[in-house]
């Protein structure tokens, strides 16, 4: 099938109630000629298709409607989207609870018999007053199930409301037929009905699903907190004056004003003002960060103190927050490799267990003469049987999971993402902007002539409004100590060595060791030592020479090296600690590789590395059929994410590189990797525990019931809370925790300048 021009829609899908219904949809979509892919989701209610020009959207929505469901497309326009979802969410729940409250009020006549049995009070109620009370209980409130049923049925397949309407119809049949034959033996106490049971079974079944409607709308509370996060109005200067607008309505270029306190609409740059911006719900970034003119801010962020304008950059589903948003949804929609496994047995669990309640009915009846006990036997089994905890065990965990990575700021893009990464035994790392920030930091300084301060000033000025890496650290150590510079009279570049600059009638150079050898100028042995020392452990060297008369004198040597990040080491004891190997890949010489994987206790390095032979390694290291993840952030990156079992990207990265991974970081924070392999794994448990307490459930209930150890009722009650008890246990997953603390100091901080 071609994939020529493919195109993907999202479809909001109502009416489905357990796994086989999700089984069915799926089914009839992949049938048709020119749908390419097709995923439902039972925990979202949504499909995700992909398609070619040979089908249109009309028909791909009639094929699900004509299942008996009902289909619409979800359009781009995500603010609309995010605000109907809400409200018919709120409509659901609301309807639910109603028919639940009436179900119950009708409900607990027929109820109040049996529980007076207990206490040994007999009573009767009017048998008429039964047959109407539970007439419309059946028909009324379980018209929804019959209806589900029956539109299975036209469509050869079969669901968990099947099994509901062929268990309380036998019920009620039951109980109908000896009314009508023999309500005088009824009124003598000879004879049984069983109104009650039907009753109480449907609204049972009706209290599940209120339960499940409750829980649901808990495990998208993540994406919900998200949502919020975009404010309804923004302030904008159009026509020489400010006016407040639907942030719907801002477009690219307008002035938007952001007061103290208040919520930023769109995507932009700051043109005036400063303040602090909160980002921490979209990055997991947890202090406030310092804003000024020509910093970029994201909409949802929280503005601080003060009075920033902002020029729009991008509006509506082009931000960055919805971006996210979309990109979770789709994880949320797509199923984990293990879903696979459940899809199977749940399309052909109902015709499995009409035939287990069929023969339960027949081997009792046969083997004990009761027809009528075995008919309740029969009814139990179908009414205990439950393929929506099948179907919700996965999904719900997978809501939940990445809607918490995702308020952590991490971006997990898809199940199968998920599921690997909790498999994860060794962890790559790339060096640069990935373990270490990536600029050259002033870390030592040796002056041979005049003092250090005197010396800064010189090189301070040498440098002001150069843009090289090396420039900007001397710089920003020269406004720490508030160096003010001098004046050039002169300064030029010297191509391959350094700079010079004349200042105040004296000449200077500022550069590599090129100088050294033009300039004639001999290191003592001390400092040859620690020049080499620090050379092989990756360190920059600069020098400063003036020239006194026809003398070079060398008055200071500069050292410079790219910093550990902050939380990279507690990341890779972390790692360590849950049995995780760690390997750096660095295209760094090998002392300077070796030093910072020892300051970080790294297990392996690859020192020297081109960009090309990265994957290479990779491949290496998968080949004792090893999970392994890569880290990295650069174009270079990428080849090497897009081997590795998993890719994980740093909030620093390129395009290329997020592209290429399967987990995407907001931030630069090291200990998000850890963060992402430790909430994948708690979600896979939960996974896990799902689908074990799923088939347990029905492996010990269906043969119970069989057995008449269970009554429909207590059947009945036992199918409502499986669902619920799924959901429940993938809701613990909200507690989840980054188990590592932020160190607000750098591993290097130790270190003295002079």
């Amino acid at each position: 099938m071609s994939y020529e021009n493919a195109k993907e829609m999202s479809i909001s899908i109502s009416g489905m109630s357990c796994a086989s219904c999700v089984n069915h949809v799926e089914k009839a979509l992949k049938a048709k000629s020119g749908v390419l892919e097709a995923s439902v989701n039972l925990a979202t209610e949504k499909a995700k298709v992909k398609y070619n020009n040979s089908i249109t959207l009309d028909e791909i929505l009639s094929t699900i409607d004509n299942l008996g469901y009902k289909a619409q497309l979800i359009e781009d326009n995500i603010d609309e989207i995010n605000v109907k979802k809400k409200y018919e969410k709120s409509n659901i729940l609301n309807n639910e609870t109603l028919k639940l409250v009436v179900a119950m009020l009708i409900t607990l006549p027929l109820l109040i018999p049996m529980v007076l049995m207990l206490f040994s009070i007999h009573y009767e109620l009017n048998i008429w007053l039964q047959l109407i009370l539970a007439t419309i209980i059946q028909f009324y409130f379980g018209k929804r199930f019959y209806i589900s049923a029956l539109k299975a049925l036209l469509s050869k397949s079969s669901n968990m409301d099947l099994l509901v309407s062929i268990g309380t119809s036998a019920a009620y049949g039951m109980s109908l037929y000896q009314f009508i034959f023999h309500s005088d033996l009824i009124i003598n106490g000879q004879a049984h009905i069983y109104f009650e049971s039907s009753a109480v079974i449907i609204t049972l079944v009706l209290f599940g699903k209120w339960l499940e409607v409750r829980a649901k709308k808990r495990t998208t509370s993540a994406l919900e907190s998200l949502n919020s996060l975009r404010p309804e109005k923004a302030l904008v200067y159009r026509n020489q004056q400010e006016i407040y607008i639907l942030t719907s309505e801002v477009i690219i270029g307008d002035i938007v004003y952001v007061k103290p306190g208040e919520k930023i609409p769109i995507d932009g740059k700051i043109i005036e003002g400063e303040s602090q911006v909160d980002e921490s719900l979209i990055t997991g970034e947890s202090l406030p960060i310092e804003k000024s003119i020509g910093d970029l801010v994201t909409a949802g962020s929280m503005n601080g103190s003060g009075f920033i304008k902002v020029t729009t950059l991008a509006v509506g589903k082009e931000t960055l927050l919805s971006k996210i948003i979309r990109l979770v949804e789709d994880a949320q929609a797509k199923k984990a490799p293990i879903q696979k496994l459940v899809d199977k047995v749940s399309s052909i669990f109902v015709p499995i267990v009409v035939i287990i309640g069929l023969l339960t009915f027949l081997i009792s009846g046969l083997l004990t003469g009761n027809w009528e006990d075995s008919i309740f036997k029969a009814i139990a089994v179908l009414v205990i049987a439950c393929p929506c905890a099948l179907g919700l065990a996965t999904p719900t965990s997978i809501m939940v999971g990445t809607g918490m990575a995702a308020k952590q700021g991490i971006l997990i893009k898809d199940a199968e993402s998920l599921e690997v990464a909790h498999s994860v035994k060794i962890v790559a790392f790339d060096k640069t902007g990935t373990l270490t920030i990536g600029k050259p930091k002033l870390i030592k300084v040796i002056s041979l002539h005049s003092d250090d301060i005197e010396n800064l000033k010189i090189v301070v000025s040498i440098q002001s409004g150069s843009e090289h890496p090396l420039a900007k650290s001397i710089l920003q150590f020269g406004k720490e100590h508030n160096v003010i510079p001098l004046k050039i009279e002169k300064i030029q570049s010297i191509h391959g060595k350094g700079v010079f600059a004349l200042i105040q009638n004296k000449e200077y150079y500022l550069g590599s060791n090129r100088f050294l050898n033009d300039f004639n100028i001999h290191l003592d042995s001390e400092y040859l030592l620690e020049v080499d020392k620090l050379s092989n452990e990756g360190a920059s060297v600069s020098y400063l020479i003036e020239k006194n008369n026809e003398n070079y004198i060398l008055r200071s040597i500069y050292f410079f090296r790219d910093t550990i990040k902050e939380n990279a080491k507690l990341t890779i004891d972390s790692l360590k600690s849950i049995g995780i190997k760690t390997v750096m890949i660095s295209g760094d010489n090998k002392g300077s590789a070796n030093f910072i994987a020892k300051q970080l206790n790294i297990d392996q390095v690859f020192s020297n590395i081109l960009p090309n032979e990265k994957a290479q390694i990779i491949n290496e290291l998968k080949s004792h059929n090893t999970k392994v993840a890569m880290v990295g952030d650069g174009i270079n990156d990428a080849p090497a994410l897009a081997v590795a079992d998993i890719g994980i990207s740093m909030g620093s990265g390129t395009d290329a590189a997020i592209q290429a991974s399967g987990i995407a970081l907001m931030n630069n924070d090291p200990k998000l990797i850890f963060d992402s392999i430790d909430i994948s794994r708690k979600t896979y448990n939960k996974i896990k525990q799902n689908l074990f307490w799923a088939f347990i459930y029905n492996i010990i209930g269906i043969p119970l019931a069989a057995a008449g150890l269970l009554n429909p009722m207590l059947a009945g009650l036992a199918m409502a809370f499986s669902s619920v008890s799924v959901i429940g246990n993938a809701l613990l997953l909200r507690t989840w925790k980054s188990k590592l603390k932020i160190q607000h100091k750098s591993l290097l901080n130790n270190e003295k300048y002079f």
